[in-house]
């Protein structure tokens, strides 16, 4: 049954070969990779304003003006920075593997952690700004805040683990809906601000008289506003990412879907930022800025809810960067050891499957944890992506000092540039946002390095001590040095199971025992006269367990002198276990094998193997016993 859903929601495997009709173009890659940036314009403004708005009221809309521009000045210098990446890194991986080549390991699993802790919080806040899209436009579902969030990124996570070519074809065209519905909403917001229509402003949250008298604006109020607005950069890393899920030529198609990517939001966020401060829209609680300046503009037309429905999409599709980009970049990291090897497998669908899954399950957590709150998750949120930032221009910059090359001069001044307004981005949103909740990414960021030093360290150890060295191999002598097996099957009672795996271990050696585990006297009598009507020279051995424990009596049984056992015998434990016919029959069996078989591998010297009876249908066997009867 479980396969039979899997194929209907992920749809049948895929061939290895198929991997090459599974890549982006620029049409279908460009909405897929920059769902994240552009979506951010949903709620950059906003985070502005409820910063300024209620410390300095109407004053907030002109420096509205002077951070969105510093925010697109930054947007720029990272869009150079990063055709650079691009160029000289071809099969992604991003900061991470810029950072590991130039900087070192700590350097790179530092970039790794940080874009891992960003992907995760993208999905969660990206979902969570979609679900207040729906919110405030139907005021009602407010209490199922939750619950919206849990179902869009259920949907999210199958749509994804369909594939990467179905994917983009599902999400991509809301992303071109939402880019036409918000430039419509720019011109033709401009165009009714000039020719003097003045729709009123929708106040929630503030009074009017916040608005009217203003306060003091400090250095350190407009820097935490430009903290907050730099969310709107979060996605900009993901194209060079991504490069190895483009078309050929994958380097052409990355640089025109990044520029294309800066234009967007270099256009959308601007205009966004410029229709608030044309319109003094004031941020609430229940009504996000977007979905008020739609009003102010459109009234409850059908252009307000194509708006609202197209920004609901957008936000919830921006977490197709990190579907995209995150199990990408675990499975670079699982390929160099320091994540779960599992990581780095793709499913049925050539997608990292389990990376997928992955980020699901932390990003719901998160949403469950802070209520699917998108003012919560934005402290959070962009402190992990500009020390990624950070890492990979310094990065780059020490490339190009290092190994020179054409125009290396130019170069190192774009990446060197990157580096210095980056690193500076870091301290403002670490220091504005500390109290706010970044002190949990700044711990949590550290704690990751050291998990994954651990795993890293894990999987060293286990490589050498598997490894053979060419020496080894050519003093070994496989027919020489041959283990002497002794067979032990443990039987419960004696039926079909356990007398085809008695059968079964006659044929391995010479050397075979049963025995049996009872929890009282009844039992082992109706055991022992049941074997004893077995024709067999294999012996019976009954030990009685007063706390009903299966693996100890037999450990021990194996450790006691009774038992005829030499330095270098290898034990194997053939365990009879029959299997049922539909899933939920196993709900009404307790499994003692599977925790007998975990308790028995941690003993080196001890083998164990299943021995398996499969049962017949029921209903099959009922038919063919009342035609015997009939005959």
């Amino acid at each position: 049954m479980f396969n039979r859903i899997k194929r209907v929601i992920i749809g049948k495997p895929l061939k290895n070969e198929a991997i090459h009709g599974q890549k982006y173009s620029v049409v279908w890659g460009l909405p897929i990779l920059a769902s994240d940036a552009i979506s951010s314009i949903a709620y950059a403004s906003e985070e502005i304003l409820l910063v300024l708005v209620p410390a300095v009221g109407v004053l907030a809309y002109g420096e509205l003006t002077y951070i969105s521009g510093a925010i697109i000045g930054l947007l720029l210098i990272l869009t150079f920075s990063y055709r650079q990446t691009i160029q000289a890194y071809p099969n992604g991986g991003g900061a991470y593997i810029v950072a590991t080549d130039n900087l070192g390991t700590i350097a790179g699993i530092t970039a790794g952690a940080s874009l891992s802790v960003d992907y995760i919080l993208t999905v969660a806040v990206s979902i969570s700004s979609g679900t207040a899209a729906i919110t405030s436009a139907f005021p009602r579902l407010l209490p199922f805040t939750v619950p919206i969030c849990l179902l869009i990124l259920l949907l999210v996570m199958f749509g994804n683990l369909r594939g990467i070519r179905e994917s983009s074809r599902m999400f991509s065209l809301p992303t071109y809906a939402f880019i036409f519905a918000i430039l419509a909403m720019i011109v033709t917001g401009v165009v009714e601000h000039f020719m003097g229509v003045h729709p009123s402003a929708v106040s929630v949250g503030v009074s009017a008289g916040v608005l009217k008298t203003g306060g003091e604006v400090s250095l350190l109020l407009l820097l935490s506003a430009f903290s907050n607005g730099c969310a709107a950069l979060t996605g900009v890393e993901a194209v060079s990412n991504a490069i190895p899920n483009f078309r050929e030529p994958q380097i052409k198609n990355a640089k025109t879907v990044l520029l294309l990517l800066s234009f967007f939001v270099l256009l959308l966020f601007g205009g966004t930022s410029l229709l608030a401060n044309l319109y003094h829209v004031v941020p609430g609680q229940d009504k996000t800025v977007l979905s008020q300046i739609a009003a102010s503009i459109f009234g409850h037309s059908f252009m307000f809810y194509f708006i609202q429905v197209t920004t609901t999409v957008i936000l919830a599709m921006a977490a197709n960067t990190s579907y995209s980009d995150f199990p990408l970049l675990v499975s670079l990291m699982a390929r160099d050891g320091y994540a779960p090897r599992q990581l780095s497998q793709r499913g049925d669908r050539l997608s990292f499957s389990n990376g997928i899954l992955m980020l699901s399950a932390v990003a719901g957590l998160l949403i469950i944890i802070f209520r699917g709150s998108t003012s919560a998750l934005i402290p959070l949120y962009a402190i992990g992506v500009f020390i990624s930032f950070s890492l990979s221009q310094f990065g780059m910059f020490k490339r190009w000092v290092t190994k020179r090359g054409e125009h290396w001069v130019h170069k190192a001044l774009v990446n060197g540039l990157g580096a210095f307004v980056t690193t500076v981005v870091v301290m403002i949103i670490a220091v504005t946002k500390f109290r706010h909740g970044a002190w949990i990414v700044i711990i949590v960021i550290p704690l990751l390095i050291i998990l994954m030093l651990k795993v890293k360290s894990h999987y060293q150890s286990v490589a050498r001590q598997l490894r053979l060295e060419p020496h080894e191999l050519t003093s070994i002598d496989i027919e020489k040095d041959l283990y002497r097996n002794r067979v032990i099957v443990p039987v419960e009672s004696i039926n079909r199971a356990s007398i085809r795996a008695l059968r079964y271990a006659r044929t391995i050696s010479e050397h075979v025992v049963a025995f049996n585990v009872s929890i009282n006297e009844e039992d082992s009598r109706k055991v022992a006269e049941r074997y004893s009507l077995i024709k067999t020279d294999i012996p019976l051995i009954v030990r009685y367990s007063p706390f009903r424990k299966i693996a100890a009596p037999l450990l021990e049984f194996v450790e006691s002198e009774e038992y005829d056992r030499r330095k270098g015998d290898i034990i194997t434990v053939i365990i009879p276990q029959f299997e049922v016919r539909k899933w939920w029959h196993n709900l009404l069996h307790n499994h003692s094998a599977s925790a007998i078989e975990r308790q028995l591998l941690k003993h080196k010297h001890i083998v164990v193997a299943t021995m398996p009876l499969q049962l017949r249908n029921e209903d099959l066997l009922l038919k063919a016993e009342r035609k015997v009867e009939l005959k």
